[in-house]
């Protein structure tokens, strides 16, 4: 029988471990292939993406009060499903996440040194994996220290943009629905990073209370901050701007008095982008952990290191895996690759949901919305163009 692992982190830090996979992963990215997919349609894509995201929320958040241990919807599938289906969601997230990983790191590369994005992706991969093998209290530290920076500076590039950009509100106004299915599935991955938390259930002080706490608090901080975000980029620079534009903070920044600080969003971008990349090593390698844990991978995998107290041999072959993917795919293959694997992964969290003891199952059209909106998602995906 494996060690357990050790209950370090609080409220404070699981928020913040959610919010840098969120931030990180969505607000740098997201903002322009969403406006090109949908033009003003923008913002009512961002309410369908939120509401899915909280579906997907609350039902991870009852089925981590249910089983407060590591392995997220993995173990939920296995429990509530069989172990048919568990293996199927933490096979999909492992895989799926591992490519975020790349994913991630090819955004530091790129925005720190484009010409030499690769190697720095690698670089950077390694050495958050270095970080979280000494101890996740470390690394959930440094994800504080990340997502606070990066949440200050994005609410003041919002403001800013407000109130000096010469905003127009009727750049507000969608004036068709084409594109929006596809903008939500592109903007439901931003809201992704609150799983982390879940599988973060076996080292988290008082579960239920923290859990409570942690994933609705760091889904609300991150729907107003894109809110605030889209609403300033499309008042001001408008969603053909934001389509056209590699790096749209930064071409939102530019209608502004500073626009000179342009290199600033391209540091903050770097930053938000470890802050993602340090949450998915963490989450990953504790997916793989349970997984090994229970002989579906690995078993010298389920080893706890006797220092640290963390799954160290994990997160050194989740590392390996993603500077592998970092080095070998580009950021739109990592991307696509990532897509189907997490949305697979929420739909079988919201059928076990489903299956909940009344003390802890949602309200019946949480699960349900949750599980349909993950496969229309998908759906669109593969026949919308949304994943390439």
């Amino acid at each position: 029988m494996t060690a357990p692992l050790a209950r370090r982190l609080g409220t404070a830090d699981a928020v913040t471990v959610g919010l840098a996979a969120m931030i990180g992963a969505g607000v740098f990215s997201a903002l322009g292939p969403a406006a090109a997919a949908a033009g003003a349609g923008l913002l009512p894509a961002l309410a369908i993406a939120a509401l899915i995201a909280y579906c997907n929320a609350t039902s991870t958040l009852r089925l981590a009060l249910r089983y407060p241990t590591s392995g997220g919807a993995y173990v939920y599938g296995r429990e509530r499903l069989g172990p048919l289906w568990g293996n199927l969601a933490g096979w999909c997230f492992v895989l799926g996440k591992t490519a975020s990983c790349a994913a991630m790191a090819l955004t530091v590369g790129q925005y720190l040194w484009p010409d030499h994005a690769r190697p720095v992706a690698v670089a950077a991969v390694l050495g958050l994996t270095t970080l979280t093998y000494f101890g996740v209290h470390r690394g959930a530290k440094l994800a504080r220290v990340i997502v606070t920076i990066v949440l200050v500076c994005l609410v003041a590039l919002g403001v800013l943009a407000l109130t000096t950009g010469a905003p127009q509100a009727d750049r507000l106004v969608p004036h068709s629905s084409t594109g929006v299915l596809t903008a939500a599935a592109l903007l439901f991955f931003a809201f992704a990073g609150y799983a982390r938390i879940a599988t973060l259930g076996e080292e988290v002080r008082d579960p239920r209370r923290t859990l409570t706490r942690a994933v609705p608090l760091a889904l609300a901080i991150a729907l107003a901050v894109y809110t605030l975000l889209a609403v300033a980029a499309l008042a001001t620079v408008g969603a053909a701007g934001l389509a056209a534009s590699p790096a749209p903070l930064r071409t939102v920044l530019e209608v502004t008095p500073l626009r000179e600080f342009g290199w600033v969003i391209s540091i903050l971008g770097a930053v938000a982008a470890l802050g993602a990349l340090l949450a998915l090593v963490l989450g990953v390698s504790r997916t793989a952990f349970a997984m090994a844990r229970d002989g579906n991978l690995p078993r010298p995998l389920a080893a706890v290191h006797p220092r640290h107290q963390v799954p160290h041999r994990a997160e050194v072959v989740v590392g390996l895996l993603a500077a592998t993917a970092a080095a070998t795919l580009d950021l739109r293959e990592a991307i696509g690759l990532s897509s189907f694997g997490v949305l697979l992964y929420y739909a079988v969290a919201n059928a076990a949901a489903w299956t909940l003891e009344p003390e802890f199952r949602p309200a019946r059209w949480i699960p349900i919305a949750g599980l349909v909106g993950c496969v229309l998602l998908a759906g669109v995906l593969i026949w919308g163009g949304g994943a390439w």
